[in-house]
């Protein structure tokens, strides 16, 4: 019996799709979580065949799980993650089990930003950094540093806008580094805070060969942390403008050493130059997959997993089309009553998904990471502004009550 196994999972994203293709191509789909919660839940993930529960950030339980898989006579074809931060430790299993297609090394290095940016530290793509040790003194390093405010003062292993903080005077500098060292953050990076138009690009690396499969175009929000709230996937760049962005990348991929392996990067374009916000080695979560599919009929995670397995992706765009995404937020905090508008959303022409994360009683409150997000609305068109125009019109409808 082929089989995937999976390494953490998220209950909707780019990890769940991930799960569903696996089973749509045909092999038998085993999920590793630490969720006990998903075990409760077990009959709302059909294309999971087998749910384990172990804790994932202990090396020698997933080993003992995976070589109970193989004594059951499944045959692992490949280990794979979409969720941070368990690609690397995937690819490494992977390749201890079944001599995996993706090499661990390049992973590991995108996985930690601080690895990033000593890797790329000659490029011209680095910005200004620092690393602070929690076994320096706080004043000393301050002393040291002679910065241009403002600065992005974040964990190295930081995702989804958790633990990324704004400092624009020494002051809040100090602040922003205490305040991650009482979160057990032994390592802190600072970096410049760049000005410029931030682009999101999801690469797909075969035998060497560098696909950029989609570049999106980002809207941030500053709330108390930089949060996306819009993503504009471009059908239509001038040639010019793409091939400075696949010059740049391939340059950024050819350092690492990446032959196979899918990433996406953050970049800002600051004065005609691309700098890198950070890359990581999976597709972007949440709608990302259904972003690209929407507007090029392309399954990512299928086509990454297809990689995975020793197979040839198929990048072939079917459709072309200008996607925008709108993520929702709320002003206040409260517990859940109800959300109203969700119909009246799904019928405006255009409109190709609306998507609700929470149920009824869950807490929420405006946004302190990407997790604070609690739905999105799709829309599609041949036209970039119409679908940014029906998106956040769309958007509108939705009605989050709270208590």
């Amino acid at each position: 019996m082929k089989t995937l196994v999976f390494i953490g999972g998220n209950k909707s994203g780019s990890s769940r799709e991930a799960i569903k293709a696996a089973e749509r191509l045909g092999f038998f789909t085993v999920l590793l979580t630490d969720r006990e919660s998903f075990i409760q839940q077990r009959l709302e993930f059909p294309d999971v065949h087998q749910m384990i529960l172990t804790t994932l950030t202990d090396n020698n339980q997933l080993i003992a799980k995976i070589e109970e898989i193989q004594k059951q006579g499944k045959q692992i074809i490949a280990i794979l993650s979409f969720i941070d931060p368990f690609v690397h430790v995937a690819a490494a299993l992977s390749k201890r089990f079944c001599s995996g297609a993706v090499s661990p090394e390049p992973i590991q290095m995108m996985e930690d930003k601080v690895l990033t940016r000593e890797l790329l530290k000659d490029h011209s793509v680095s910005p200004y950094f620092a690393r602070y040790t929690s076994d320096q003194s706080v004043k000393g390093f301050l002393n040291e540093q002679k910065p241009t405010y403002p600065l992005v003062v974040k964990s190295p292993t930081s995702t989804g806008s958790k633990d990324v903080l704004f400092a624009n005077n020494k002051k809040k500098l100090k602040r922003a580094i205490q305040a991650l060292v009482r979160k057990q953050n032994e390592e802190i990076l600072i970096e410049e805070y760049l000005e410029g138009p931030q682009y999101l690009i999801e690469v797909l690396v075969h035998n060497g060969k560098v696909h950029i499969v989609a570049v999106i175009e980002q809207e941030i929000t500053f709330y108390k942390r930089f949060i996306v709230t819009g993503y504009c996937l471009l059908a239509d760049m001038e040639k010019s403008f793409y091939n400075h962005i696949f010059k740049t990348v391939s340059s950024i991929l050819e350092k690492f050493g990446l032959k196979n392996g899918a990433c996406h990067l953050e970049m800002r374009l600051v004065d005609g130059q691309w700098k890198l916000i950070e890359i990581n080695p999976r597709i972007s979560g949440g709608a990302m997959n259904r972003i690209i599919e929407v507007a090029y009929g392309i399954n990512l995670v299928e086509e990454t997993i297809k990689l995975f397995v020793g197979q040839e992706p198929n990048l072939i765009k079917k459709h072309n089309r200008f996607v925008y995404t709108h993520y929702i937020t709320v002003d206040t905090q409260g517990e859940l009553v109800k959300v109203t508008g969700r119909n009246r959303c799904s019928r405006i022409p255009g409109v190709e998904e609306v998507f609700i994360k929470p149920k009824k009683g869950k807490l929420l409150r405006p946004p302190l990471s990407m997790g604070d997000r609690y739905g999105y609305v799709i829309a599609s068109s041949n036209i970039k502004e119409e679908a940014i125009k029906i998106a956040k019109n769309a958007a509108m409808e939705i009605k989050f009550h709270l208590e």
